[in-house]
């Protein structure tokens, strides 16, 4: 059995491992034949893994629509000890460092558990600090409505008492790629990558762990959408949009506190995916979520065209979340 094989079955048992790491997700994003896996064991069972996604020849980076991959760590292998339990990742992650194929650029952004990147930086890395906000516990919604800012709370109340808006659960994934696409159209951009999306919602709806909300007037027309997918441990905000001249409705941040609170009851946290851009980070923080930071830690150099391909991504979700400045 190949680690490839080993890990696939590691992902059908272990709730903890992101679901970005998750091998139904990597061969949605990356292609099958596209990624691979790193994995250390002890007593014949897998204490760590380091997935990764082989972008092209000599390139090992993130793909689309995924935040977070880099180490994930078995909770079941944890020392009791603090010295021993550094130590012990640190090993891990050397050990991984000195296995990954051969390669001419690696960029990863690792998962906010991942605290130590200190084995990267003696091998040369740099790290950059990123953040997203996440809801730890969604189990009580109006403990988090409490904590949220007046200002997204009051939008979600103008959504519904002033505009009549309801959010409502399933919407049909053309639907979605239309609002989606719009958005992208009225900053001047060309869509990224919407088949990739769409099978993105149908696999995820196909392993009842991925839906789209929407918010509807009383004509029953979409003012605004989001794309969601979850496991037990987590859900995550993956895509929105919003229909042109309704962005002061308040019908995403609608649509994005009913889904959680939808989700409330079968699964614990809530990432909202963050972001580095000040109109970004401010809507997100709104709702009273927590700041976590996490890494991304690169090393190596790429041709001008190959780093222009790989940061399109980032640029494009840049100009896209401007527009959530004015949504406040």
């Amino acid at each position: 059995m190949t680690d490839k094989e080993r890990y696939r079955e590691l992902c059908r048992e272990e709730v903890s491992i992101p679901v970005y790491s998750r091998d139904w997700w990597l061969d949605c994003v990356c292609g099958e034949a596209n990624w691979d896996v790193l994995l250390s064991t002890r007593r014949k069972q897998i204490e760590a893994a380091m997935p990764y996604y082989i972008h092209g020849k000599g390139v090992i980076s993130m793909p689309p629509y995924t935040q977070t991959m880099g180490v994930w760590f078995n909770p079941a292998f944890c020392c009791v000890h603090y010295h021993k339990e550094l130590y012990r990742k640190q090993t891990i992650c050397k050990n991984f460092i000195e296995r990954l194929p051969a390669h001419d650029y690696f960029y990863q952004q690792f998962h906010y558990s991942f605290t130590d990147w200190l084995p990267f930086y003696w091998n040369g890395f740099s790290q950059t600090t990123r953040y997203t906000y996440v809801f730890p516990d969604i189990g009580n919604p109006d403990e988090l409505l409490e904590e949220m800012n007046r200002n997204i709370r009051r939008n979600i109340q103008r959504a519904k008492n002033h505009y009549q808006l309801t959010v409502r659960r399933n919407v049909p994934v053309d639907i979605f790629l239309k609002v989606s696409i719009q958005t992208y159209q009225r900053q001047g951009m060309k869509p990224y990558q919407p088949e990739l999306l769409k099978r993105l919602i149908a696999v995820s709806r196909s392993r009842k762990q991925g839906d789209i909300w929407g918010t509807y007037d009383e004509n029953d027309r979409l003012f605004a959408a989001v794309f969601i997918v979850w496991q037990e441990n987590c859900a995550y905000y993956i895509a929105g949009g919003y229909i042109n001249n309704w962005q002061t409705s308040g019908g995403l941040a609608l649509s994005i506190w009913t889904a959680i609170n939808d989700l409330s009851g079968q699964v614990r946290s809530f990432d909202f995916e963050g972001s580095m851009i000040q109109g970004i980070e401010d809507f997100f923080r709104g709702f009273g979520a927590l700041q976590q930071p996490y890494f991304a830690i690169e090393k190596g150099e790429l041709s001008l065209l190959t780093r222009k391909k790989l940061s399109l991504f980032q640029k494009v979700r840049t100009k896209f979340f401007n527009i959530i400045k004015i949504m406040r």
